[in-house]
């Protein structure tokens, strides 16, 4: 069997170390000089070892006492590091919420700072990614809350979005249409991809990026044209004038989605509930 050091033992023995005698460390930890005693001689038969050699009233460490001060003063360390944060109330799990692209942008700034207001100190943990590669964490248990999108029948839907598309008006002239798009996975993508293939308008991926900030500097340059939300742009989405030869496809809308790991504990479940509110006021 282990054995197991008490800490008021260990907090004596280096009261005694730091105050240089028996005498002086019984009155910085409030026990008598013979009662000290008694512990050191406890600490001393619970390592089978001697830790101080006397010499009179004088007392030095042996080697084994040397060591025995390093990790005496680690374990107390500790020790009171636990209680003090135990006691404090920070043992709470970091809130961890995963959002897509676009939510990150425009919702999260905002959510996290009302959040912070409510619990200054919860630890936040953000993830930004697709929708799908989230609910895959949210399931694993990695991380709390999920914003994204899904499909506008999706029974998790709290709010509807249209898709629309976005770009310089003059592009549509263009032989071949440029696009401009996230990296794969993403359902803007491929919806567009798809929409643009049945209508039998030809296309080419002029810009292809991972980040959704690049995606728009990419479009008001003028680079491509590009499939969002009204999340993505402040500017109303392409209509086609009365002179241009192409009208793109119509797009499909897409369902708002929150979702929660089964169990969240008071300050994450706050967080959830201040998202819902965002989300439903889109």
């Amino acid at each position: 069997m282990p054995v197991n050091l008490p800490t008021n033992l260990l907090r004596s023995f280096v009261a005694i170390v730091d105050a240089g005698s028996m005498l002086s460390a019984s009155h910085k930890v409030f026990v008598t000089q013979s009662a000290l005693s008694l512990q050191i001689k406890r600490l001393e038969e619970l390592l089978r070892q001697n830790l101080f050699l006397r010499e009179g009233r004088r007392l030095s460490l042996t080697p084994a006492g040397e060591l025995m001060l390093d990790y005496a003063r680690k374990v107390l360390v500790l020790h009171d590091e636990a209680v003090a944060t135990i006691s404090a109330g920070h043992f709470a799990s970091p809130t961890r919420i995963g959002v897509a692209q676009d939510f990150a942008e425009t919702l999260l700034t905002g959510l996290l700072s009302q959040f912070a207001d409510h619990h200054p100190g919860t630890q936040i943990y953000s993830r930004v990614a697709d929708t799908q590669d989230l609910l895959v964490q949210l399931e694993r248990g990695q991380i709390d809350i999920v914003l994204g999108f899904a499909q506008a029948a999706d029974e998790r839907a709290i709010a509807h979005t249209a898709m629309a598309w976005y770009g310089n008006a003059d592009l549509l002239e263009q032989p071949v249409l440029p696009l401009a798009v996230l990296e794969a996975p993403c359902r803007f993508r491929d919806a567009a991809l798809r929409a643009l293939e049945k209508a039998g308008i030809p296309y080419r991926i002029a810009v292809e990026t991972p980040h959704l900030t690049a995606l728009r500097t990419a479009v008001e340059a003028g680079l491509g044209i590009t499939c969002r939300t009204q999340l993505f742009l402040t500017e109303p989405p392409l209509q086609a004038g009365p002179m241009q030869k192409r009208v793109l496809p119509a797009l499909p809308r897409l369902s708002c989605i929150l979702q929660t790991a089964p169990r969240l504990d008071i300050a994450t479940g706050q967080l959830a509930r201040l998202a819902h509110q965002a989300m439903v006021a889109l």
